[in-house]
């Protein structure tokens, strides 16, 4: 385990190569990772907070990398609903991420960066990663696993792969399958990074540039899918009351890997858990014993509630504990981020 730049991470050798659902393996591996509290001696206090698809490590501390500030402070922390006083909490960068995790930017055995060489990887695999970095922690049950958006897809994916190391799961403003919308947008934005001439077929670490205009229609698409309508439609009229064709541009500054956008969308996009159970959510969590609580937000149009119901309504008919709540919010799928104490309550 080291600690290079700032970031924590965990290297596995090839001794311990990740098998992906693909039947390829990766090695070596690496795993960046952030922990906050302390794990206690029962080794039973340990959450896993799974981030989304535009999210990092850096759930409760400033990024060292690009200066951000914590991504979810308000949930997070001393005193906070997942109380870093009580719990040991880990968030790793997903696999295939760009924040320290192995992924396309990352170098191959080979000494050259992966690129469209990295294997394809689904939300299965990220989770097998993240699980081996808990063994290597010495962590063998969670208390809580917890996520939103794609990381609610984590979430729900421990539960039903690992469901005896799970004692409870909160999926937030998620889904069992990846919304038809959502595939659509994802793949407009992966047109728009292809299309950049930058992007060089994926070969653009090695001729020294970025495909910085393709990544800026995808932040664009981002802002405004996690946004409610009435907030869309207000950003619209704004621009139009400027006289403008289109929205300002997305200029702040990004360190994510293009590359490692394309991967993740497409993994969030194969997304189905009922899958591998003939097609029915129910059988993933047939038999399990973990409590479920699952949010969602009512002006969310990127997950819309009915998505958070049809989890709810399959856990239910699996005989699992599990509680639904819709929460009442003006601010989309994001809502989760900021300040809503409904939800926060109820967490």
């Amino acid at each position: 385990m080291q600690a290079v730049g700032g970031v924590r991470s965990l290297n596995l050798d090839s001794s311990r190569p990740l098998l992906l659902a693909t039947g390829e393996t990766l090695s070596p591996l690496t795993i960046a990772f952030e922990s906050y509290g302390a794990l206690n001696s029962a080794h039973s206090n340990a959450v896993l907070v799974c981030h989304g698809l535009h999210g990092d490590q850096f759930v409760a501390s400033p990024n060292p990398v690009t200066g951000r500030p914590a991504w979810w402070p308000r949930i997070v922390g001393p005193g906070r609903p997942i109380d870093t006083n009580r719990f040991f909490v880990v968030c790793a960068n997903m696999l295939g991420g760009s924040m320290g995790t192995t992924g396309p930017a990352s170098l191959a055995p080979d000494g050259q960066p992966y690129g469209l060489r990295f294997p394809m990887i689904g939300v299965a695999d990220i989770v097998r990663a993240q699980a081996l970095l808990l063994e290597a922690l010495g962590i063998d049950n969670l208390f809580l696993v917890i996520g939103a958006g794609m990381g609610g897809m984590q979430a729900l994916n421990w539960a039903s792969a690992f469901p005896k190391r799970v004692f409870a799961c909160a999926s937030i403003a998620s889904a069992a399958r990846q919304p038809a919308q959502n595939i659509a947008f994802a793949e407009l934005g992966r047109q728009a990074i292809m299309a950049d001439p930058d992007w060089r077929n994926g070969g653009y670490i090695a001729h020294g540039v970025r495909p910085s205009r393709g990544a800026a229609v995808v932040r664009t698409a981002a802002r405004l899918s996690g946004q409610s309508g009435d907030q869309v439609r207000a950003i619209f009229k704004n621009g139009l009351a400027q006289e403008r064709l289109s929205l300002a541009p997305d200029t702040r500054e990004d360190r994510s890997d293009p590359n490692s956008h394309l991967y993740l969308s497409r993994a969030m996009d194969a997304f189905d858990l009922a899958a591998d159970f003939g097609g029915a959510l129910a059988n993933a969590f047939q038999g399990a014993q973990t409590r479920h609580a699952v949010f969602a937000f009512s002006s969310d149009w990127r997950f819309p509630p009915e998505e958070s119901r049809i989890v709810a309504r399959a856990l239910m008919a699996a005989g699992a504990e599990a509680s639904f709540l819709e929460i009442k919010s003006e601010h989309g799928h994001d809502a989760y981020l900021g300040e809503e104490p409904a939800f926060e309550s109820a967490l």
